[in-house]
C-alpha cells in the first residue's frame, strides 16, 4: 500500500507541474491530508480506497484533462497491478467528488463520502479564498465576477459535508470567509 501510495504521490507531482489554478499537486496533497484526518474517526474505512481516492481525484478533472472514464486513474492503477475490483472502488470514490456533478447527492460509501468532504474542504476556509482567485485570475475574472462564486458554490459546502468531522471542520472554515467577505465588501462597496 504504501508503495502505491508514494508512486501515486510522484505520478500527480509530474502530472500537475506548471499548473497554478488552484488544482495542482498541493491542493491533490492538502485534499489527501484531510482524508487522512477524516477517516481518523472513521477505523472502519478502507484507508488504501481513500488514500487513493485523494490522491487521483482531479487526474480527469474535465477543467484539466480530456480524458474519459477516469483513464488517468485507470491506466496509474493498472500499472501498479491494483485488482480490478479496487480499481472499480477507487473510481467511483473520484467520480463522487466533483461538486457540478454531485451537487445534492451523496456518495454510497464512507470512503465516497471522506474523500468528497476532504475535497470540499479544500474549496473553503483562507486556502478556499486563496484558490477561488487564483482560478479566476487565471481565467481572466475580474475580483468582482470571482466573487460570485462565493455565493454559488463556497457558502453552501458547509451544509453539504457527510461526516461530522468535516463538518465541524466546515463550520470553522465557513466563518471565516463569510468574515473576509464582510470586510472586502466594506472595503470596496461590491
Amino acid at each position: 500500500m504504501d508503495i502505491i501510495v508514494r508512486k501515486a504521490k510522484e505520478y500527480i507531482n509530474t502530472l500537475f507541474r506548471g499548473n497554478a489554478d488552484g488544482h495542482d499537486v498541493n491542493h491533490t496533497l492538502r485534499v489527501y491530508k484531510n482524508a487522512l484526518q477524516i477517516a481518523e474517526a472513521y477505523p472502519e474505512s478502507d484507508l488504501f480506497v481513500i488514500s487513493l481516492g485523494a490522491l487521483l481525484h482531479d487526474v480527469d478533472d474535465h477543467k484539466l484533462f480530456h480524458t474519459e472514464n477516469n483513464a488517468n486513474a485507470r491506466s496509474f492503477l493498472q500499472e501498479q497491478n491494483v485488482e480490478q475490483e479496487i480499481i472499480e472502488q477507487i473510481c467511483a470514490v473520484i467520480n463522487s467528488v466533483s461538486f457540478s456533478k454531485n451537487r445534492g447527492r451523496r456518495p454510497g460509501t464512507l470512503e465516497g463520502k471522506i474523500v468528497q468532504d476532504a475535497d470540499r474542504l479544500d474549496a473553503i476556509g483562507a486556502i478556499g479564498i486563496a484558490r477561488t482567485f487564483a482560478f479566476g485570475g487565471r481565467n481572466g475574472r475580474q475580483i468582482e465576477d470571482t466573487l460570485q462564486h462565493f455565493y454559488d458554490k463556497l457558502l453552501l459546502l458547509k451544509d453539504e459535508m457527510n461526516t461530522e468531522e468535516a463538518k465541524r471542520i466546515a463550520a470553522i472554515r465557513h466563518s471565516f470567509m463569510e468574515e473576509f467577505l464582510k470586510v472586502l465588501h466594506e472595503e470596496t462597496d461590491l
